[in-house]
């Protein structure tokens, strides 16, 4: 009888062990941010204002390629700069086709790439980002955690500056960067 109870007391510790464990606790732990400009990356929004001739302005997306097309100019190459840079590049651009001496440019983000949000949330999907948007507010965006989700812990994945796509197991108050995945792990008990 007492290695029977013994048994059962191992049994009952193993799974309160494992149900510590959880799902997510195997990811590192998602990288702080450093405070610093945004980087253009494609399918960000830009409103794109050339003063001597308003026929140059509009509105683009931000291609794949980096790329965004620009009336006489074609592609100029934007992914990875911040807005003063890609400033200064379509003004040297212009200049150096010599198509206007001195251009006034100025780009401004008018939508950023969207974070997903997937998992044990009530409406998983596709949501605008926001700068200063954390795991929390991303969820509250998808409806909340539902009844069947781990709450203090979600997976972020992330595509890093080489462009692979990563892993990281990231707590409610985590910042998140455009593009970002989130899902919610769903609980065992």
């Amino acid at each position: 009888m007492t290695f029977r109870f013994l048994n059962v007391i191992v049994l009952v510790a193993a799974v309160a062990l494992s149900a510590c464990a959880g799902p997510g606790t195997n990811l590192p732990p998602l990288p702080e941010t450093a405070p610093g400009p945004y980087r253009l990356a494609a399918e960000d929004q830009l409103r794109i204002t050339v003063f001597e001739d308003n026929r140059l302005s509009g509105e683009v997306r931000v291609a794949d390629s980096g790329a965004v097309a620009i009336p006489l100019l074609g592609p100029v190459q934007v992914g990875g700069l911040t807005v003063s840079e890609a400033e200064a590049r379509i003004r040297r651009e212009f200049q150096r086709r010599q198509l206007l001496q001195d251009p006034g440019v100025a780009v401004q983000v008018i939508a950023y790439r969207p974070i997903f949000v997937l998992g044990m949330v009530e409406r998983g999907g596709q949501f605008p980002y926001q700068p200063g948007m954390t795991v929390l507010s991303a969820v509250a965006l998808a409806g909340g955690f539902n009844y069947r989700a781990v709450q203090d812990r979600v997976s972020v994945t992330r595509v890093d500056t080489e462009g692979r796509s990563r892993e990281f197991r990231a707590d409610r108050a985590s910042q998140l960067q455009p593009g970002d995945v989130v899902t919610v792990f769903e609980r065992f008990f």
